[in-house]
């Protein structure tokens, strides 16, 4: 596996709380990981230290072999912009605009100019089954449209890694199954890795590889067969 991002001995303690224990993680080019655990295992804190949203206090997390937690907050929120990806489980689109400038929204974070970046985003709609939804407020779309405009949002700036927090937390179980499809597939035939956290197993179900995390540390590790 040509391995994109990992984390090695990974520690994350709050107060007297240890949310890491020394966990290693790591996955690849087109790999899709799910981490599963109980409320309170630290999953989402392991989620959060590999995103460099949180900077762990022991280990290493690298990006293609490069060390990002030690970066300083400008050139750590730089990579975040530009090879990270994000999809939250509420979505979180801005309410006023409309669905194509929150995904190019990132595009134009970054420089580019409104108009190419509105084009650029354009592209994904047809791909993820929005095609003529392009001009409709968050308000306007029902919550799997909502999160699928997410998930292009996330791939707007072609990432290295998307990650995913619950994505389908808020979903009923037909939608939820519908944009899980989706976000493994696409993220897969874009060549970037895909990092999820879930409580569902039959979400889980749907990435290569699921982790298990409880008290901190890794409990079990399981591989799926995809086609």
């Amino acid at each position: 596996m040509n391995t994109v991002l990992a984390g090695h001995g990974l520690v994350k303690k709050y107060g007297a709380t240890t949310a890491l224990a020394g966990v290693d993680v790591q996955v690849g080019e087109r790999d899709s990981l799910a981490i599963m655990g109980p409320s309170g295992s630290g999953k989402s804190t392991l989620l959060h230290v590999l995103a460099g949203i949180v900077r762990p206090d022991g280990g290493q997390v690298l990006l293609r072999g490069e060390r990002i937690d030690q970066l300083g907050e400008n050139r750590l929120s730089e990579q975040r912009r530009k090879r990270f990806g994000f999809v939250f489980q509420f979505g979180q689109l801005l309410p006023e605009l409309p669905a194509q400038e929150n995904v190019a929204l990132p595009l134009m974070l970054e420089g580019t100019p409104r108009k190419e970046a509105v084009e650029r985003a354009r592209r994904w709609f047809a791909p993820l089954g929005l095609d003529g939804l392009e001009e409709r407020r968050p308000g306007q779309l029902s919550g799997g449209q909502a999160q699928r405009v997410a998930i292009a949002r996330a791939l707007a700036v072609e990432p290295d890694v998307v990650f995913a927090d619950e994505p389908t937390g808020a979903l009923d179980q037909a939608t939820s199954t519908e944009v899980i499809q989706l976000l493994t597939s696409v993220t897969r035939a874009q060549g970037a890795a895909l990092v999820m956290v879930t409580h569902d197993a039959d979400v889980a179900a749907h990435c290569d590889r699921v982790l298990q995390v409880r008290d901190g540390r890794v409990s079990g590790h399981s591989q799926y067969t995809v086609a």
